[in-house]
């Protein structure tokens, strides 16, 4: 199976100026890589004091990678303030599919010998003989959105979610508003804390005794580039948990908009043509600008569910998508999107710009960094953004390490 995509963010960082500096972790978020220390001050003559270029080179420049991008270099910023010098080199294909125009990123990147290079990939394949020039050329590399070691190149750190298991909490966020237990619709109600993370653990608990006959519902799926990595495990777990239910109906195969907003109102428009709003129920997009474009075309056709935590509501479609930015997070507050599975843009950044930093002054990084993929819904919204719940990086711990 080819593997395909989507991420490599990978760097940056929000402090304080995200407002993130004093914020708690989460329950079970991690830490790594602070030190327990923080020096009043640093020798001087360390690598800190010199520049640290790290070269970001993201699938394309849309919401989810515009995201991840503001928050790296928010990152970088905020280590500056703390006297390092890292600056941020981004450049992006101008589309998704422009696999050969990345692979020339990267080689452009160790032309201008960059110290790190931090990568969200548009087609893993395509971009490991530039992942493997850069190893040839003792730059480190780090990969954003995915944990799926690579074979055949060096990656120093891999920091992102497991794609299947991202796509069933979003196939329980669907059962849960069409009869399940859980936070939606009309089921069974559970009592959550605001902070508590609805992943994949938590779900799979609450369903393992619940009888599959309860959820009903019809729906379609709009999946990203048929057949590439990314897009195959996400309808690989999606329809791992929907299949255990036989009162979920998929009316249709998927339609395959490329994780494009244009194609996935293209594709909605088609559903919507071919379906009635009484018999279909609900749209599942595997990436947010897909599924943004499903819910822009249902409310302009008078068919978009905006009850938000309330119920299903009779001939109108609801929508559940993957990712978590700004822009549909507060689509949820408004009930336009009724759940969505938070990938952790904001944490790609965080982690990623700290273990880059890390990386160039000689100092270890986790090899993996599992941002644990959850449930986003109205009552929980705020924890996402504007001020995303993110560990305080000890730059002037680091510092003090800096070799």
């Amino acid at each position: 199976m080819r593997r395909l995509v989507a991420f490599g963010l990978i760097i940056a960082l929000v402090g304080a100026a995200c407002g993130t500096g004093a914020s708690p972790s989460p329950e079970g978020s991690p830490t790594p890589g602070t030190s327990p220390s923080t020096p009043a001050s640093a020798p001087t003559g360390g690598r800190w004091e010199k520049p640290i270029v790290i070269g970001w080179t993201p699938p394309d420049i849309t919401g989810v990678f515009k995201t991840a991008t503001d928050f790296f270099e928010k990152a970088a910023a905020d280590a500056n303030q703390h006297g390092f010098k890292v600056e941020i080199v981004s450049r992006s294909p101008a589309t998704h599919t422009a696999f050969a125009d990345q692979l020339a990123i990267l080689e452009d990147f160790i032309s201008q010998k960059v110290d790190v290079i931090a990568i969200s990939p548009a087609d893993t394949e395509a971009v490991k003989p530039g992942i493997q020039a850069a190893n040839q050329a003792g730059i480190p590399v780090i990969m954003v959105n995915l944990l799926e070691e690579q074979s055949g190149v060096d990656i120093a750190s891999y920091i992102g979610f497991d794609n299947t298991q991202a796509a069933q909490v979003s196939a329980y966020a669907v059962l849960d508003l069409f009869g399940g237990p859980g936070v939606l619709g009309l089921g069974e109600k559970v009592d959550v804390t605001p902070d508590q993370y609805l992943d994949l653990a938590w779900w799979e608990n609450l369903y393992k005794d619940v009888d599959p006959n309860l959820p009903k519902a019809n729906g379609v799926i709009i999946e990203g580039i048929a057949g590439t990595f990314f897009s195959q495990a996400r309808l690989d777990g999606f329809n791992k948990v929907i299949s255990k239910y036989p009162n979920i109906k998929i009316l249709a195969e998927p339609c395959a908009a490329d994780w494009n907003r244009q194609k996935g109102i293209a594709c909605a428009e088609n559903f919507y043509s071919r379906f009635s709003p009484s018999e279909l129920n609900f749209v599942w997009a595997a990436s947010n600008e897909m599924g943004l474009g499903a819910m822009l075309t249902a409310e302009r056709q008078g068919i978009l569910n905006t009850n938000g935590m309330g119920e299903p509501a009779p001939d109108k479609v609801s929508i559940f998508t993957n990712d978590g930015t700004p822009e549909s997070v507060d689509a949820i507050r408004a009930g336009k999107l009724i759940a969505e599975t938070w990938h952790g843009f904001p944490e790609w950044g965080w982690f990623g710009t700290e273990f880059a930093v890390r990386i160039a002054c000689g100092l270890d990084v986790p090899k993996l960094q599992d941002i644990r993929p959850r449930t986003e819904y109205q009552a929980n919204a705020d924890q996402f953004y504007p001020n995303p719940q993110l560990p305080a990086i000890d730059w002037e711990g680091i510092k003090a390490q800096c070799q």
